[in-house]
């Protein structure tokens, strides 16, 4: 069946992976963005006539007002992403990850389906040794964690929506982003052998980009069953701190060193396991452990370099 999406900044990390498997299924896709980065990352996307991209702001009024009423589904991927971004430009991080949410649950209605990415950073420092929840109370410990905490809780009081609560997201993608834990760590073990961690005992959990577009996917199609609800979004074999990460990436990298700090500690002070068995329980499985992403990791920086002021 063919479905009308609406998608704000469908051209990120997210966006790059997930617009064009909609549009594999013949679904059509409006994405609305502001396209600064300027690249290619959805050229491919182009070539389906039922692709319209938009340039603009996912905060404009206007805008919303036309294109929302026109859409079966409603996808708001806009977002200032990650803590230090949001430190950096406070005034962006509210308008984009809160207001612009709030502005789309508004003009929804009941007969629409809006599926909003959230994170695991809302549940800020968790209890040792005490699995996160749906259930977890919510204690963000940075402007990014509450903003999307308040945007979520827009989406789940107009009832029309599901909310996905993602786990630090790891992979290769278009629009890709280096600085994720993960994709950090592996490209430090490709490029330089070798990292410093701060606060190594820090727990988190992980899941691969191409399962979070599955789960987008899985959330549309399970709609009257999943529609209300909150849904964390990880890997139940990935809880790990991050010198257990670091010995995931070495099994596959042996040359790689990683030395913890014996004095400083980590702006990010986000510590936390987290159950995903609810959303296991409505027949969803990922298909990327965190080994099989390693592995794509460091094909992908085999190629990639960032290399601009060096002379080799």
């Amino acid at each position: 069946m063919s479905r009308k999406v609406l998608v704000t900044g469908g051209a990120g990390y997210i966006g790059s992976i997930l617009v064009p498997k909609m549009l594999g299924l013949g679904w059509q896709v409006t994405l609305v963005d502001t396209f600064r980065g300027g690249g290619t990352e959805l050229s491919g996307a182009c070539q389906y006539e039922t692709f319209r991209p938009v340039k603009g702001d996912a905060r404009d009024e206007r805008l919303l007002d036309e294109l929302v009423p026109k859409h079966d589904i409603i996808i708001p991927l806009a977002a200032l992403v990650g803590a230090p971004l949001c430190k950096e430009d406070q005034i962006g991080a509210t308008t984009l990850n809160r207001d612009a949410v709030r502005a789309i649950v508004k003009r929804s209605s009941a007969d629409q389906i809006v599926v909003y990415p959230t994170t695991n950073s809302g549940y800020g420092v968790g209890e040792k040794g005490k699995f996160c929840t749906e259930e977890t109370p919510l204690r963000p410990i940075s402007l990014y964690g509450t903003t999307k905490v308040e945007a979520e809780q827009a989406v789940l009081e107009k009832g029309n929506g599901v909310t996905l609560r993602l786990a630090t997201v790891f992979g290769m993608a278009p629009r890709l982003r280096i600085d994720l834990l993960v994709n950090d760590f592996t490209y430090r073990a490709v490029t330089d052998r070798a990292v410093l961690i701060f606060e190594g005992h820090f727990k988190r959990n992980y899941i691969h980009i191409q399962d979070i577009a599955k789960t987008f996917l899985h959330a549309i199609d399970n709609y009257s069953t999943m529609r209300g609800q909150p849904y964390n979004v990880g890997l139940s074999t990935a809880n790990l701190s991050k010198l257990e990460l670091c010995e995931r990436i070495k099994q596959q990298l042996p040359n790689f060193v990683y030395v913890e700090a014996p004095i400083g500690e980590d702006p990010d002070k986000r510590d936390y396991i987290v159950s995903n068995e609810k959303l296991e329980k409505t027949g969803w499985s990922p298909d990327w452990p965190l080994e099989r992403g390693i592995a794509e990791l460091i094909r992908g920086y085999t190629m990639l370099r960032n290399s601009r002021f060096a002379n080799v």
